[in-house]
């Protein structure tokens, strides 16, 4: 989507929904969920805020909810709280009688924007001269269903926060090396967990088409694509220090998206679910510092006050695209679904060859489980 379609999409709301209040707009929504009844499914992503999330039937990690989406067989219409990646798995994994919907198509991932289907195809082409056929791409499933289908053309597979170090291990087991996309902090955290060394992991820079690297190719075992989350690269040792200094009886546990010296200096590590798990089971009166996205961060100090929660870094925003997703575009989704006139631009369609070859990417994690 170009820069001039999305500002025109921006401006493509019709004004109703504009101005409505909060009150009317939640009623809007509840009532087309009640008319819909099973028919509608809304899933919604843990990072969402609260207006939003109210109103979805199951709130959860992206590919979680894709897969539940999967399994609401009587679901006609899936509406996905989320990003467009999210809603993009969600179509590959639903049947061809479901329909997938995206509330406003702005709700982006910059992560996944970092990798392009022709950047990678020119990569893959410069290490296949390089390192012949001994490398084996792997990619989060934060990517585009187009970088999905890539890796699981060429026999690799995706991966989550949560399997990393699993699907790490499977690779392997395949091949001599990994192209890792498109976070390269993930990549870098699983890797060195699993006892390979930062000077085994080089970067491929897809801007300038370089490899950056410190011992001769022969030596290098994993590939890190030149990505990043822009929510939690915005966490810093410096906090970590701050918080140290200030109470060190705080607790301070990260996502795995954190840069490798954050992960390294904090007191745990680990997925979306690891960190709610881990405050779920923590002892009352606990402190805590989280390293990750605001909205999910306030929830959770909210539903257990008798724990001390705030954010790792206290001027820490929301991630944007996310939050794009907001009752106004609910609202309009809704009702013209409820109408059997939605708008197009609210509906995912990957096409059919892409989502092929992506649900082979799945399906050989899946397949780990």
């Amino acid at each position: 989507m170009s820069v001039l379609d999305v500002f025109q999409e921006a401006s493509s709301i019709p004004e109703m929904y504009r101005t409505m209040s909060d009150d009317e707009l939640k009623e809007r929504v509840a009532k087309v969920k009640a008319s819909l009844g099973e028919r509608l499914y809304m899933p919604g992503h843990h990072y969402q805020k609260n207006e939003v999330i109210q109103f979805t039937d199951e709130r959860g990690d992206s590919l979680q909810l894709a897969r539940q989406a999967a399994d609401q067989t009587e679901a006609a219409y899936i509406v996905f709280c989320g990003v467009h990646f999210m809603a993009e798995t969600a179509d590959i994994l639903t049947t061809e009688k479901q329909r997938v919907f995206l509330p406003d198509h702005r709700a982006g991932c910059s992560m996944a924007d970092m990798a392009d289907l022709k950047q990678t195809e020119r990569a893959w082409e410069k290490l296949s001269q390089w390192f012949g056929p001994t490398v084996l791409p792997l990619t989060y499933v934060n990517s585009t269903a187009a970088i999905k289908a890539f890796c699981g053309k060429r026999g690799g597979a995706t991966l989550t926060s949560s399997n990393a170090g699993r699907m790490l291990e499977w690779a392997f087991e395949q091949k001599e090396r990994i192209l890792f996309l498109p976070d390269q902090h993930l990549g870098r955290n699983t890797a060195y967990e699993l006892g390979i060394g930062l000077d085994e992991m080089a970067v491929w820079d897809p801007m300038k088409e370089e490899l950056v690297h410190e011992r001769p190719l022969e030596d290098i075992r994993i590939i890190l694509w030149k990505g990043h989350c822009s929510v939690h690269e915005k966490f810093t040792t410096e906090q970590i220090k701050n918080v140290r200094s200030d109470e060190r009886d705080r607790r301070i546990i990260v996502h795995p998206e954190c840069t490798w010296d954050v992960v390294q200096q904090a007191d745990e590590s680990g997925s979306t679910k690891k960190i709610i798990d881990t405050i779920q089971a923590a002892p009352a009166n606990s402190k805590w510092a989280v390293g990750t996205e605001m909205n999910l961060v306030n929830r959770l100090a909210e539903e257990h006050p008798h724990l001390s929660i705030h954010s790792l870094n206290p001027a820490m925003c929301p991630c944007l695209t996310m939050n794009r997703i907001d009752l106004a575009h609910l609202a309009w989704c809704l009702d013209h679904i409820a109408a059997g006139t939605p708008e197009p631009q609210h509906e995912i369609q990957v096409p059919k060859q892409v989502q092929t070859e992506a649900l082979q990417a799945l399906e050989r994690m899946l397949a780990q489980a």
